[in-house]
């Protein structure tokens, strides 16, 4: 009965005006790539979703946006959860996912498992959120590319080593590929494909 009730609960209190804040915040995101976003939305997804993970979920996905979890999420409440506040399909093919979700932790397998879109329609890929341990405090990393200045940095807790190596192969086939959204508690950053990420010195 727990998993029923949680299942059914800790959507956005507000879904238009809540859905319409968190959308203009990955529109920003996306538009500058590192900035790190708060969602306001006081939801309560069930764990191990994350706030911002949750937030993204309600916000994009739909019956017309087949998901994939990771395994810690496939295993919680977090299907349901889903299922009941967005009616998207859950798939377990990784090419047939519009959005997958992966908990803290889970090691990072090829993004070219996921769909990376056409030269024609290169917008339809996958995007991949992935929660971490902390956006701040990690292993710095720049950033250059469209929307940045020059460059900026982040330093996101609990990136796997194989990331950069990942998303170097990523960039390669723009203009397609997967896009990125790292995600912590209440707070995200994005990663379009156009951006290039190189570790820096310390």
């Amino acid at each position: 009965m727990g998993l029923k009730i949680e299942a059914l609960t800790g959507g956005f209190a507000a879904p238009v005006f809540h859905a319409q804040s968190v959308f203009k915040m990955l529109m920003d995101g996306m538009a500058r790539p590192g900035t790190i976003q708060t969602v306001e939305p006081d939801i309560a997804p069930p764990g191990p979703f994350g706030i911002a993970a949750g937030a993204i979920a309600l916000t994009l996905c739909d019956h017309d946006t087949p998901v994939w979890l990771s395994q810690g999420l496939a295993k919680s409440a977090v299907p349901e959860w889903l299922g009941f506040h967005t009616g998207a399909p859950l798939t377990s093919e990784k090419a047939e996912a519009r959005f997958a979700f992966t908990e803290a932790g889970t090691a990072l397998s090829s993004f070219g498992v996921f769909a990376s879109g056409t030269q024609e329609y290169p917008d339809r890929s996958t995007t991949i959120i992935i929660e971490l341990a902390e956006l701040e405090g990690g292993r710095r990393l720049a950033l250059i590319g469209p929307g940045i200045q020059r460059e900026t940095e982040i330093a996101p807790r609990g990136l796997p080593e194989t990331f950069l190596p990942l998303w170097t192969d990523n960039r390669a086939l723009f203009p397609r590929g997967i896009d990125i959204v790292l995600t912590s508690g209440k707070r995200f950053l994005c990663l379009p494909r156009t951006t290039k990420i190189t570790a820096t010195e310390i």
